[in-house]
């Protein structure tokens, strides 16, 4: 159902959108039909993405097809959003019916606003915010321990290796004791990060590598996503506790997977009398974590929505859908993410890298 919901409602706005730029327009109907028909054509690559078959294409068509399909599908978005807004407008009597037909001020006009805004969101997605947080802890420790937490790294056609690169050299300036990943460091398909040999990266990262699996491992294929990061020498902890000097850290299996072990059994292995972390891709049922005295815990997923309003519909979905809570002695982070799925637009949230100081 939620499938049939994602593609019916772009087209029922593709189809509003469509019927607006043929009124907007001042061109003859071939060149609004070959527009107008560039529109659909972005929109349907989306289907190309999902049933995988860009995998079969050339490298660079792959590339072409995921960056157009999924971009286009926010630009619509907020399309649509526009021109209810202007319709709005015109039935409050604000805005006269002639700004809407055959109008190129208008159409330049909506154009150069949309050029501005994607700009705006492509430079502010390629920026990735510090988020620092300072815990405290009774428990003993040797020393303070410094931790850079990472999610949705989403590593495939459009985060490619060479802006991987980008993100290991940011990490390793922190010369963190330890580096966790929340899940979703792969996006859809195995093949570009086979293809560009992308866990050859991860080995230049300078502190050891902790991660729990996400959802999209799974649509990835989840063997091909553990051959993965056992080859960029990632610790995968696919509901497991591992004790990493004064930490232990406990990985969830992703929920996509129904069989995943309760966190009360999970946290039978876990060695209470040390700081204990636990890295769960989803944030759900965050009071099973307060139930168990865990005494932190690290989460992605949200995206925080990638977009306005989409960021909106997040916030109520999640208890938390970015930022820090506590809930009794237990204290959560949930991150936007570093990277992202789709289009690179952030528009309304942030990518981020969180840096992790225990004392």
């Amino acid at each position: 159902m939620w499938m049939m919901l994602f593609f019916a409602l772009p087209l029922l706005a593709i189809s509003y959108i469509g019927w607006h730029v043929w009124c907007l327009l001042p061109l003859s109907g071939i060149w609004k039909t070959f527009i107008i028909g560039c529109m659909v054509g972005c929109f349907l690559l989306t289907f190309a993405n999902f049933s995988r078959s860009t995998d079969g294409m050339p490298m660079p068509a792959a590339i072409f097809c995921y960056e157009v399909a999924n971009s286009s599908l926010i630009i619509l978005l907020y399309l649509f959003m526009l021109f209810l807004l202007l319709d709005l407008g015109r039935l409050v009597r604000l805005i006269p019916r002639t700004l809407l037909y055959n109008n190129w001020t208008t159409a330049i006009g909506i154009f150069v606003f949309m050029t501005i805004l994607f700009t705006y969101g492509y430079f502010h997605y390629m920026h990735k915010y510090r988020e620092e947080i300072q815990l405290t802890t009774k428990k003993p420790l040797v020393k303070p321990l410094k931790l850079v937490m990472m999610s949705d790294l989403h590593l495939g056609y459009h985060n490619r290796r060479e802006e991987l690169h980008r993100w290991v050299d940011m990490v390793n300036e922190e010369h963190a004791d330890i580096i966790l990943i929340a899940g979703d460091i792969i996006d859809m398909s195995i093949r570009p990060i086979k293809e560009e040999r992308m866990f050859e990266e991860f080995h230049r990262l300078n502190a050891p590598v902790y991660a729990c699996i996400g959802n999209h491992e799974f649509y990835s294929g989840e063997p091909d996503a553990q051959k993965f990061y056992e080859q960029a020498g990632i610790h995968l902890l696919q509901d497991a506790c591992t004790i990493v000097g004064d930490l232990c850290i406990i990985g969830r299996d992703d929920r996509t997977n129904r069989h995943r072990k309760p966190l009360a059994d999970l946290m039978k292995q876990a060695d209470r009398k040390k700081f204990t972390i636990l890295l769960d891709h989803q944030p759900y049922f965050l009071e099973q974590t307060e139930r168990q005295k865990i005494d932190f815990q690290f989460s992605g997923h949200t995206h925080h929505g990638q977009v306005w309003p989409i960021s909106w519909i997040t916030e109520h979905v999640y208890e938390c859908a970015h930022g820090a809570l506590q809930k009794g002695d237990t204290q959560y982070y949930i991150t936007s993410g570093i990277g992202i799925w789709g289009g690179k637009f952030r528009i309304g949230t942030r990518s981020e890298y969180v840096v992790v100081t225990i004392r």
